[in-house]
């Protein structure tokens, strides 16, 4: 049986790499690129029943999770925006716990959210397939953690979110005998 670690990071909690280069940002996008797809695959089928339970004692359910993950890269996207057109904006945190809570989040069905990652990380993908290098390295103030984020750090940060949630699901389907 899993520990609640295991539960609540089974890839593993993000680590910020030490070293970048063309080769795995390329990977990274290519995982933000993919994930409205593998998401969508791994969760349409699934009853509400199933779609309500969480992922551990105490999580989100998976129904929270499709949904956070549309809040949380609507979020992310708007970052890269304002780190490409401002110099050094101080980014506004929000309380995703309590995003978590409300209404169109814990009861809405997923289509709506599943489709808004469809086209938000359309235009995502294409965005960071046209960054120079020198853009990757622009950064926004994250007040929260009191540092500058780079761009190239927040693309690998969203590469793992991506990868994480979807393990969320995933290993809840597996554990449940959802496959």
């Amino acid at each position: 049986m899993a520990s609640l670690e295991q539960l609540r990071f089974p890839i593993g909690p993000f680590t910020a790499p030490e070293v970048y280069h063309k080769e795995v940002l390329s990977v990274w996008i290519g995982d933000i690129q993919v994930f409205p797809s593998v998401l969508k695959k791994e969760t349409l089928h699934l009853s509400n029943e199933q779609l309500d339970t969480p992922y551990r004692l105490g999580g989100w359910s998976i129904r929270q999770v499709i949904h956070h993950c549309a809040d949380s890269h609507m979020n992310s996207f708007m970052r890269f925006k304002w780190a490409l057109t401002e110099d050094k904006p101080i980014i506004k945190p929000y309380w995703e716990d309590r995003w978590a809570e409300l209404a169109d989040t814990k009861t809405m069905a997923i289509q709506p959210s599943l489709l808004l990652l469809e086209g938000l990380h359309e235009r995502w993908s294409t965005l960071l397939n046209t960054m120079t290098e020198i853009q990757f390295l622009r950064t926004f103030v994250y007040p929260e953690h009191g540092r500058e984020i780079s761009l190239r750090e927040n693309t690998a940060l969203y590469s793992w979110h991506c990868r994480h949630h979807l393990a969320h699901i995933t290993h809840l389907k597996k554990t449940k005998a959802w496959v």
